[in-house]
């Protein structure tokens, strides 16, 4: 045998291994594309595409935790106290997705508490919002549409009406100035609801509560006037706004009108000591830009029941998101139950994010 010879059978040798291994070799699969997170901006600041879809979301949130002196809404003395820590987190998840009709949007607020050792947790908002249209739980259009009661932490001690509850919302933006709401809210009369005016169980109650309200604003100034009806109660109340903004300087003046004074309804709640407020109420406030780091609030509020409160606090901006917040509290009760004052303080400090 020669060279030529070895040298032919031992490729058609290897040939034919080789031949015999082919159908168990193995085929590495392609890599999938990476898909980076893409950024949305047609909604604000924030929102990300969730990848592989077209809705956007928004993740954030706040901490925060404050020491309070004494309790401007606890008069009777079982509640009062001398001084508490509180410490709050919340989470809040965001989502938009475009549509025909307008954004589809939803907004998610959870809530944990921590006070002196004890611990809470509940849902605060969960809402689902297109073409105007609001419905789910978050505060009443009463208070959120007309702009609450000021900048201030403590103000609502003459309760300027219902805060976080079920509702059916219409919200309206002409463009050109006007604005308006129609809220239908639920008025909590499930089994067991006892009306605390009249003492009558209000769980065969099906009516609920309505709120509508008209605006216009030009320039620095704004009016809105809102009324809110308490199906339980039949009773309800009705508030105009007047705010003007003047970039460093701004402020506000609200006045409501309780259809009974002698009665508390959902939206003429009463003040802190739990009795009404009577006819009427007001409450005026500023806020005094003086540099990105600082800002200065005020609330002076007044009720025809002789209920009076006076709040003014800082607001120092450490670094963006980052705020200290002290706040002082005066308030002076005269009514059939109770007739006294107190002085109050919270130093707070926040991170939002």
């Amino acid at each position: 045998m020669n060279i030529k010879s070895l040298l032919l059978g031992s490729a058609a040798a290897l040939a034919a291994v080789s031949g015999a291994h082919a159908a168990d070799a193995i085929v590495a699969a392609e890599p999938e594309p990476l898909e980076y997170v893409r950024i949305c901006d047609a909604y604000g600041a924030g929102y990300f595409y969730i990848p592989g879809t077209e809705t956007c979301l928004k993740i954030g949130g706040m901490v925060r935790t404050e020491a309070q002196w004494h309790n401007p809404y606890a008069v009777a003395d079982r509640f009062k106290r001398g001084t508490e820590w509180h410490t709050r987190a919340e989470l809040n998840v965001d989502t938009a997705t475009d549509t025909e009709y307008g954004p589809l949007k939803t907004n998610m607020v959870y809530r944990f508490d921590s006070t002196e050792g004890v611990n809470d947790s509940k849902v605060l908002f969960a809402t689902i919002s297109l073409g105007g249209f609001i419905i789910g739980k978050t505060d009443s259009q009463y208070n959120q549409w007309i702009g609450y009661a000021g900048n201030v932490i403590n103000d609502d001690i003459i309760g300027d009406g219902p805060y976080e509850l079920n509702q059916l919302s219409y919200v309206y933006d002409g463009g050109n100035g006007f604005t308006g709401v129609l809220s239908v809210e639920d008025s909590q009369s499930g089994a067991g609801a006892i009306d605390p005016n009249t003492g009558r169980d209000e769980s065969d109650h099906y009516t609920p509560d309505f709120v509508a309200g008209l605006g216009y604003k030009t320039g620095a100034f704004g009016l809105k006037v809102v009324g809110g009806y308490d199906s339980v109660v039949e009773e309800g109340a009705v508030k105009a706004r007047l705010d003007m903004d003047f970039g460093t300087f701004s402020a506000f003046l609200l006045g409501q009108w309780n259809t009974d004074g002698d009665k508390i309804n959902r939206y003429a709640n009463g003040d802190a000591s739990g009795q009404s407020t009577g006819d009427w109420q007001v409450w005026g406030g500023t806020t005094v830009k003086f540099n990105d780091k600082l800002e200065w609030n005020t609330q002076v509020s007044y009720a025809d029941s002789k209920t009076f409160e006076a709040t003014t606090n800082l607001n120092v901006f450490v670094a963006k998101g980052f705020k200290i917040q002290p706040e002082i509290t005066y308030v002076k009760y005269d009514n059939a139950a109770v007739d006294d004052d107190t002085f109050s303080g919270i130093l707070r400090f926040q991170r939002t994010f």
